[in-house]
């Protein structure tokens, strides 16, 4: 289009933008951000809004968390003993049995506090698989696999969930080897218990 045809249709011309320095990013250019939220992290002490020394607190990994109940109840964990769908444990892949992990929701903010005595889960993404009684605590019943920051409570001073560790109703170490008196007891009436020598090796 010619000048005198853009001063009849009423058009001006652009006027000229200023170049940018060497170097510079363009305007339209948007700084990234991280959705790295349910990736593991280890070592990490983000503000998770909890209130004085809780939000202190040093992450040991993020991620999946999924639930187990009533299939596997009283069926043998890889600790030994019987799992308890009603109790406060967990399984993870490599934390020791006996381990008691502070479980904090990224969902909803609830936490609980549980004791490691299984290996697993297996699946990719998930990081804890928790009891059922540990899942209703924080509210994951509905929803399969929720995203949660795990805290290692090595002291019974460390609070999870408002409540200091040593306060905390978390089940007791028992291993399938070793029935309650009761059930020994039970046992013991039913039939006669007969002593077997060892073998002699040859």
């Amino acid at each position: 289009m010619s000048k005198d045809d853009a001063g009849k249709n009423g058009l001006r011309p652009l006027a000229a933008q200023p170049a940018l320095p060497p170097g510079a990013a363009p305007r339209s250019q948007v700084p990234s951000v991280r959705y790295d939220l349910a990736v593991s992290g280890y070592g990490e002490a983000p503000d998770d809004g909890l209130p004085g020394d809780e939000g202190s607190r040093e992450i040991f990994e993020r991620g999946g968390a999924s639930w187990y109940g009533i299939q596997f109840h009283q069926r043998k964990t890889a600790s030994g003993e019987r799992f308890d769908m009603t109790a406060f444990t967990a399984a993870h892949k490599t934390l020791p049995f006996n381990t008691r992990v502070c479980v904090r929701s990224l969902v909803n903010g609830r936490e609980v506090l549980v004791r490691i005595n299984d290996r697993g889960p297996y699946a990719a993404g998930r990081i804890i698989d928790l009891s059922r009684a540990a899942a209703e605590s924080i509210g994951m019943l509905g929803q399969g696999i929720k995203q949660v920051a795990l805290s290692i409570m090595d002291r019974d001073t460390d609070r999870c969930g408002g409540s200091a560790v040593a306060d905390a109703a978390i089940s007791p170490v028992s291993t399938a080897q070793d029935p309650p008196p009761a059930q020994a007891k039970a046992k013991s009436k039913g039939r006669p218990v007969r002593k077997v020598a060892p073998r002699k090796r040859r």
